[in-house]
């Protein structure tokens, strides 16, 4: 790469799924970056394996590219909501946004946050409509949508001076162009690629003096250099082999600078300085934290520390009590889980934990289900075992004392013909219907103001009520006053009562008695869940029952053992579907659900 005479920072934001990742490859491929037999992967920007598995970003990444002598430091962010602190460090780093909206969905809850986040900051916006080769697309609609949104946002957060005039572009990222009018279609990005470069974003924010000031805003690792910080440079220069001063929240630390290292496509290039304005890595500093600045020793002026949403979640981690503890995977200490969510939270600003009373549990705090949900799966993933318990809001108190908890406004996006169960289920759940607005022929947009509560374990509810073509996404509004008590969920459970492998025969037996969780061969033990009851108390069952063996033979004894089919049982839906008194047991191999007291002469079946 050469030296380009200009230089911008700019973050691609939108919500979950509405083509961010796809844009960013055909902004890479057009503008150069690889070379002609490079072979490129899509979606290159979502590196992590949980990333490509789910088709979700997860952790914002940075890349970079050079149009018109122009460098352009890009910031892909997550688009779900659950990941909402990502996106917050993100706009740290940058001066401009590049805000993704579908031309048939339009602006959703997280577009709405994005949005509020980069006016507060005063960044340049920009609006990209994308998908409008969708068959479906409202993009006239959608550009009215968007603008009475900036209206909206900017009076409601007293927001004086932004400019509401905003460029609106359109694309369809997966056939790979853009144009500034959507009735001209065209076969290049070059519309998006030259705005960037444009006068409409400005160049970095440069603070005057040469003392160095530099925020932390990410934290990754080397196998070679060890740990490495990233953040943009606000002031100075830093160059390598000199010391510095990291300014934390509780001491400050000297360090040397070892390695220093600017974005360069999709790799990094190491370099000898770095001057203000520029995103870097350093090297050199052992236990540095996001929101730590590092200053000149002469000149000790920290930055303010990063502030995230509060988390709205927790949920207790436990190490394995089961009876099968060990058996599929490494036993896992107290000491090693400590360690585990003291590098998660180092790693990700919008998670918390602390000790319980209880020396085998800790208490993880974030966002949302998902996101404690993908902590969880990384730590399954080195071959650990542990225990989950169900996830719970976190209540706070008003200045008289009253009980408030979170609040989220949700919205739905559903056949027509869904409306009705929908919204018998989030009444129960102590939902309120605030709009429902037609959206095309043959589906209907709604809007609920919910308890943060009442959506844990709704989402496979939705799903199965909407036939799998619905969609939910949600908007953090607060704390408000209590609600009122509801089941964490409306049914009970069926429970092994003794252990050993369980057979077709005493499952065939149970069908009557609710849906099962579990297969023939599966080994069980006293205590373990294995179905949903039909009814609303548990009941204690003998899954390990064999048939009787006699010399007997009739035509109705050998009836062919037939067993519905099982879905997968994966984290997400066990953290959704368990109740208070039940832990979610995590192997490498196995996800089971069982009760935290096990014997059942110590529990009752009556569900409180």
């Amino acid at each position: 790469m050469s030296s380009p005479e200009k230089l911008k920072n700019i973050a691609v934001v939108a919500h979950v799924d509405h083509g961010k990742t796809t844009l960013v490859d055909e902004l890479l491929k057009q503008s150069g970056t690889f070379g002609e037999r490079e072979e490129i992967q899509e979606r290159v920007m979502d590196s992590g394996d949980i990333e490509r598995e789910r088709g979700i970003t997860i952790t914002a990444k940075n890349c970079a590219f050079v149009w018109q002598d122009t460098k352009v430091n890009l910031l892909d962010t997550p688009g779900h909501a659950d990941f909402g602190g990502e996106v917050e460090r993100s706009l740290m780093m940058v001066d401009g946004v590049l805000l993704l909206v579908d031309a048939a969905e339009g602006p959703l809850p997280q577009t709405r946050f994005v949005l509020q986040k980069a006016m507060e900051r005063g960044i340049k916006i920009a609006v990209v409509i994308n998908k409008i080769d969708r068959p479906d697309q409202r993009i006239s609609e959608v550009k009215d949508e968007v603008e009475d949104l900036l209206l909206e946002l900017a009076s409601a957060n007293d927001i004086e001076d932004f400019d509401i005039d905003i460029p609106i572009l359109f694309s369809s990222a997966k056939d790979g162009w853009a144009t500034t009018d959507p009735d001209v279609k065209t076969d290049n990005m070059l519309a998006i690629l030259d705005f960037m470069v444009s006068d409409y974003y400005p160049e970095p924010k440069i603070e005057e003096g040469d003392k160095l000031r530099l925020l932390v805003t990410n934290l990754s690792y080397s196998s070679y250099l060890g740990p490495l910080v990233v953040g943009r440079i606000r002031r100075g220069t830093i160059q390598k082999n000199q010391s510095y001063t990291c300014i934390g929240a509780e001491k400050n630390a000297n360090f040397k600078v070892s390695s220093i290292q600017i974005f360069d496509a999709l790799k990094t290039r190491d370099v000898d300085s770095a001057k203000a304005g520029e995103i870097v890595m350093v090297a050199g500093l052992a236990n540095g934290q996001i929101g730590d600045s590092i200053c000149s020793s002469d000149a000790l002026e920290p930055l303010e520390r990063i502030e995230v949403e509060p988390p709205t979640v927790a949920v207790n981690v436990s190490v394995s009590t089961s009876p099968l503890s060990g058996k599929e995977g490494e036993y896992l200490t107290s000491r090693k889980l400590e360690e585990f969510l003291t590098d998660a939270c180092r790693l990700n600003v919008a998670l918390k934990f602390e000790a319980t009373d209880d020396s085998k549990v800790y208490r993880l705090k974030g966002r949302g289900e998902l996101q404690l949900a993908i902590v969880f799966e990384e730590l399954r993933r080195k071959g650990f075992e542990f225990m989950i318990s169900r996830p719970e809001v976190l209540f706070t108190e008003d200045e008289e004392g009253n009980k408030l908890e979170p609040f989220e406004k949700v919205v739905l996006d559903i056949p027509d013909d869904c409306s009705g169960p929908i919204t018998e289920k989030l009444a129960k759940r102590k939902g309120i219907m605030e709009t429902m607005m037609p959206l095309g022929e043959a589906r209907v947009r709604m809007e609920f103001i919910i308890p943060s509560r009442g959506l844990i374990g709704y989402r496979s509810t939705f799903l199965t009520d909407t036939r799998g073509e619905g969609l939910m996404s949600s908007e953090f509004l607060g704390h408000r006053p209590y609600a009122g008590d509801m089941l964490a969920r409306q049914n009970g459970a069926i429970v092994a009562d003794r252990a050993g492998k369980m057979t077709p025969y005493a499952l065939f037996n149970l069908l009557s008695s609710g849906k099962q969780f579990v297969l023939p061969g599966e080994t069980c033990y006293e205590g373990m869940v294995i179905g949903e009851h039909s009814k609303t108390n548990d009941i204690n069952v003998n899954a390990v029952r064999e048939k009787h063996l006699s010399s007997v033979r009739t035509a109705g004894k050998d009836a062919n053992i037939i067993l519905p089919p099982i879905p997968p049982r994966t984290l997400e839906w066990a953290m959704d579907w368990i109740d208070n008194d039940e832990w979610v047991e995590v192997t490498p191999e196995s996800v089971r659900i069982r009760k935290k007291v096990l014997e059942s002469n110590f529990r009752s079946v009556k569900r409180k």
